[in-house]
């Protein structure tokens, strides 16, 4: 039982994961490092924060500062991608678009493999509990992205309904004001103008 409590420590001990929330000032970027080993897999999820109508870019360097990975004018992705060499990588959110800073949102994870030595074997009861404890953070991961998301459906469709609200008031107004002003035409056009 105590090798089943050592094994659940070191997966949580394993993977490195991170949530942020910053803000991206207008013509510039905000990059973050992660130094990761060959066939490591890193899984990268953002959302534009406040408005949907700003976009971001955002790009991913492998060692050497080679581009691997690019998106341009995104609201919200999830990248994946496995390190193809040992080094620093570098991932940065690029604020082009906007003249004003764009807040984002992002996860970063990465999932390192355990280094085993040649007489350690693993039970399949342990990698069972390895991947159990990977699809636990990946749903995890993907429930926070799922509440950003419908944070913001959330504040679009009251913002329409508030639109559409005084939109329908206003048509109201207008309405009755026709009619008053249709009975005051029609009442004057008939009016007998006797002249003395």
């Amino acid at each position: 039982m105590s090798r089943l409590y050592l094994i659940l420590a070191l997966i949580c001990l394993i993977r490195a994961a991170t949530s942020l929330s910053i803000d991206v000032a207008p013509h510039s970027q905000e990059c973050f490092f992660e130094n990761l080993n060959e066939g490591d897999k890193m899984t990268i999820s953002y959302q534009v924060s406040e408005d949907s109508s700003r976009e971001i870019d955002f790009k991913v360097y492998g060692p050497g500062s080679r581009e691997m990975l690019s998106a341009n004018g995104k609201t919200s992705d999830i990248h994946v991608f496995s390190a193809s060499s040992t080094g620093k990588y570098e991932y940065c959110f690029i604020n082009t678009v906007s003249s004003t800073a764009v807040s984002v949102g992002f996860n970063a994870h990465d999932m390192l493999k355990i280094k085993q030595s040649a007489t350690e074997q693993i039970d399949p009861i342990e990698n069972e509990i390895r991947e159990l404890a990977d699809s636990i953070f990946s749903i995890k991961s993907e429930q926070e992205y799922i509440v950003i998301r419908e944070r913001q459906h959330r504040n679009t469709a009251e913002s329409t309904n508030s639109r559409v609200k005084w939109w329908s008031i206003g048509q109201l107004i207008m309405l009755v004001a026709v009619c008053f002003w249709q009975v005051f035409y029609l009442k004057r056009f008939f009016e007998v103008k006797r002249v003395v």
